[in-house]
């Protein structure tokens, strides 16, 4: 077997979930496309020789990505995505045909062009569900007449694997002919608890200046171990098959602390771990037990909602960006945008890395290569991508700004509709 590093394709790459996590199992991520130019200076921040390119899907043929990644024609080992879409229940036509379910076909063309060995693809549980079971049938035909071979779609719970987080996605991996076919990876034993998470943290409310700031110097509670080792990487076998970046360990990042009212903070209080407080209805987590699924909150397009963050177990308050990252598997190595919404959208939108990673080792396992460990350490990228807005972003990345085209095409919808 060779000491090499497989290369990766990561086609809707948000922060980096899927990112990481197949790069903590030993393959390089080349060229990671995403829409979002804020998301975009993220992964570009925390994978500084990931080629990140900043658009649609839609706007790129394969030889295009191969081009502006340094590609040629070398082979491409794993295509990834999580495609987003829509349009479910579509009676009497095909659900695919719904634009709604674009980003779908532009995975499938991608996967057609490019010709990956694998592809991973991943999606919302709900696919699996009967009442929406002809969406995957048409999506699993089409990937089918690729000529891959396709693994039975899979539900994973990430909770099973090493996140102290109960989040269920839909995974279908994909082979080319003449090429291993993986398996999905085992359960693991044991689920990692809230505490075991979250213990080591210092409490972001004996700070003041994590009133105004995003950060602050500090120590960690306890000396690292399981699970809180891993995500402050305090041994090299923490770091897997990964990249050891140059960072500060006793630098606590994206822990902007957020202010209750005496209110709300009694009611959290009493509200009992493991059930949600009945007002808010914000989940309060259990010191033994695993958070409940960490959710986005809405796009500037749907009107800027930050999803509820859970309780904290301990403090009654709302668990911090950074808190939820270690909820996630994100190690604290790995910032996010450094406002609130930002930061909890980057984390929801993502599959857990060690998910991912557990995935990304059974490709692994089947290919003709030994996974090796980076011997070079790399700096993370410039720290102003960590607080970019929307406008400033477009023009770090040389594009249009996406929100400003959207309304202008809804407001050209809106005078077409009128001429009509």
């Amino acid at each position: 077997m060779d000491d090499v590093r497989p290369i990766v394709v990561d086609l809707f790459a948000g922060a980096g979930g899927l990112s990481l996590g197949f790069e903590q199992a030993g393959f390089d991520i080349v060229a990671a496309v995403e829409i979002d130019p804020v998301h975009a200076c993220i992964h570009k921040f925390n994978f500084p020789n990931c080629v990140v390119i900043p658009g649609s899907v839609t706007d790129f043929s394969g030889a295009e990505i191969r081009q502006i990644a340094g590609l040629g024609a070398q082979r491409i080992d794993v295509v990834i995505g999580g495609a987003p879409c829509q349009g479910f229940s579509i009676i009497g036509r095909r659900v695919l045909d719904d634009p709604r379910n674009l980003l779908i076909r532009e995975f499938i063309r991608l996967v057609s062009e490019l010709q990956p060995s694998y592809f991973l693809f991943e999606n919302v549980k709900g696919l699996a569900f009967e009442k929406h079971r002809h969406f995957l049938d048409e999506i699993i035909d089409e990937l089918s007449n690729l000529g891959y071979a396709l693994l039975p779609v899979e539900v994973l719970n990430a909770k099973n694997f090493g996140v102290p987080q109960s989040r269920e996605r839909l995974f279908i991996i994909g082979t080319q002919a003449n090429y291993a076919q993986p398996a999905y990876p085992a359960p693991s034993d044991g689920l990692v608890t809230c505490s075991e998470a979250l213990g080591d943290l210092p409490d972001v409310e004996s700070f003041e200046e994590l009133l105004m700031d995003s950060k602050v110097r500090t120590k960690y509670l306890k000396n690292a171990n399981g699970y809180s080792e891993l995500m402050r990487c305090s041994t090299r076998g923490s770091w897997r098959y990964g990249y050891q970046r140059l960072w500060d360990p006793m630098m606590l990042t994206n822990s902007r602390r957020t202010e209750h009212s005496e209110v709300s903070r009694y009611r959290f209080s009493q509200t009992k771990p493991g059930t949600r407080e009945p007002i808010s209805r914000f989940f309060r987590l259990a010191s033994d037990g695993v958070s409940t699924t960490l959710r986005a909150g809405t796009d500037s397009a749907r009107g800027s909602f930050t999803s509820p963050r859970p309780i904290h177990y301990k403090y009654a308050r709302c668990i911090t960006v950074r808190e939820m990252a270690r909820l996630h598997g994100f190690p604290d190595w790995f910032q996010f945008h450094t406002t609130k919404w930002h930061g909890a959208r980057q984390i929801g939108n993502s599959v857990p890395p060690p998910l991912a990673f557990s995935i990304a080792s059974e490709i692994m396992n089947v290919l003709s290569v030994r996974p090796c460990k980076p011997t070079k350490p790399i700096p993370l990228g410039n720290e102003s991508l960590l607080s970019m807005d929307v406008p400033s972003a477009s023009k770090y990345w040389g594009i249009e700004n996406p929100i400003e085209k959207r309304d202008r095409k809804r407001a050209s919808g809106s005078k077409m509709n009128a001429k009509v």
